[in-house]
């Protein structure tokens, strides 16, 4: 019971701290969580970087242009370990290069809340619950040209969250939603003292209906899913055969409609001629009641701050890998979101190496930013293995 009222405090405490501001807010956000150490060692960047094996997440297109066959990997992550212990994301992938123009995927991401014991009073014996959620991907990628890929890709979405009681089902949640990518690669250039090459590379992720663990499945009992849209671009500087370093750069969007209101409005939103609580009442229902694919087309165009407003909801990171005979990596990373849209920004670091066709990657991260973040001082580990016949697309 004492880790249900720990996340319950935690949660609102930074509700409350935001309550003057418009965070955007949406149902299974573990499916935002960066879950291999590779891209969390650059913070949280990976639509436009190298393809490896946990391109699933941040754009399937990639695989497209991988240079091994076969990949197969797991990750773990802990979640609040400064809080609980048993919190955690988990992760599994494979890909297969089918020929030189197309490659499929699958992913398996699995996010425990651990054990939570239920008690009435203090005498009662309780019970053991286990809240869960889980995302089930597949994807399919093809070149259109021997340097452009696109990737479309699905998504099963089940969040066993709902507790079980004398006056309610414990029914989990589920939804669905689709991706639909695009990855760039250049020819390698030769420049004056070193080679280079471009990258650039878009995901549209999570676009679907909303999930609700109410079986009317209305929309003022449903919560929008965090599609999003990712844009990035990179530059690789092969400095030798040996040595490589390369500069990555993202931007994200949640693609959910903005709040119009909160706890502070002062505006007679439905015109009775009083301004009391129920203006934010009614502003909260009619948001609800937005349909997922035109929420997403508000996205772009409704912040009540205008276009100000607009540019705040893009976060955007900044990310940087040095690897040596592709054998040894080095990789610093920076992230930032808006204090006004949540306030995440924090520093990370990263290392990789790899043996035969085994890697192993390890990733850091140092919160900058006044709000606590949950990943703050966690150490998160990732295990590759690749095989098969080599790809040369480089």
């Amino acid at each position: 019971m004492k880790k249900i009222i720990v996340l319950f405090l935690l949660i609102t405490s930074v509700q409350i701290v935001k309550a003057q501001e418009r965070v955007i807010t949406t149902g299974v956000p573990f499916l935002l969580v960066a879950a291999d150490a590779r891209a969390a060692g650059m913070g949280d960047n990976g639509v436009a970087s190298t393809a490896d094996a946990y391109s699933q997440q941040w754009n399937p297109a990639k695989y497209a242009f991988a240079t091994d066959k076969q990949g197969f990997a797991v990750s773990y992550t802990p979640y609040l370990q400064s809080l609980v212990n048993d919190i955690s994301l988990g992760q599994v992938n494979y890909y297969n290069r089918i020929n030189e123009r197309s490659a499929f995927a699958t992913s398996l991401r699995f996010f425990s809340l651990g054990e939570i014991q239920l008690k009435k009073d203090y005498d009662d014996p309780g019970y053991n619950v286990k809240p869960n959620e889980l995302a089930f991907d597949g994807s399919y990628s093809l070149k259109l040209s021997d340097h452009f890929s696109m990737a479309v890709g699905g998504r099963y979405i089940r969040s066993n969250l709902k507790i079980q009681d004398q006056s309610n089902d414990a029914t989990p949640g589920t939804s669905f939603a689709i991706d639909v990518a695009g990855f760039y690669q250049s020819e390698e250039i030769a420049f004056n003292d070193f080679n280079g090459r471009y990258r650039f590379g878009f995901n549209f992720q999570n676009m679907g209906p909303k999930i609700s663990y109410d079986n009317t499945k209305n929309d003022i009992s449903s919560n929008f899913l965090p599609a999003n849209m990712r844009i990035g671009g990179g530059f690789d500087f092969i400095l030798d055969e040996y040595s490589k370093v390369a500069l990555n750069l993202e931007l994200t969007k949640l693609m959910v409609p903005t709040p119009q209101l909160d706890a502070n409005n002062k505006t007679d939103y439905n015109g009775d001629g009083v301004i009391d609580n129920l203006d934010v009442s009614d502003a909260y229902a009619d948001y609800k009641r937005i349909n997922w694919f035109s929420g997403m087309l508000k996205s772009f165009s409704d912040a009540p701050g205008g276009f100000s407003e607009e540019l705040k909801e893009f976060t955007y990171s900044v990310g940087t890998e040095y690897s040596y005979q592709d054998a040894f990596a080095m990789r610093l990373g920076y992230f930032h979101e808006s204090p006004m849209k949540g306030a995440r920004k924090f520093f990370s670091l990263g290392a990789g190496f790899k043996y035969n066709v085994v890697r192993i990657d390890v990733s850091y991260l140092f919160s900058a930013s006044k709000v606590k973040n949950p990943l703050e001082n966690t150490l998160r580990f990732s295990l590759t293995f690749n095989f098969g016949d080599k790809y040369d697309d480089l």
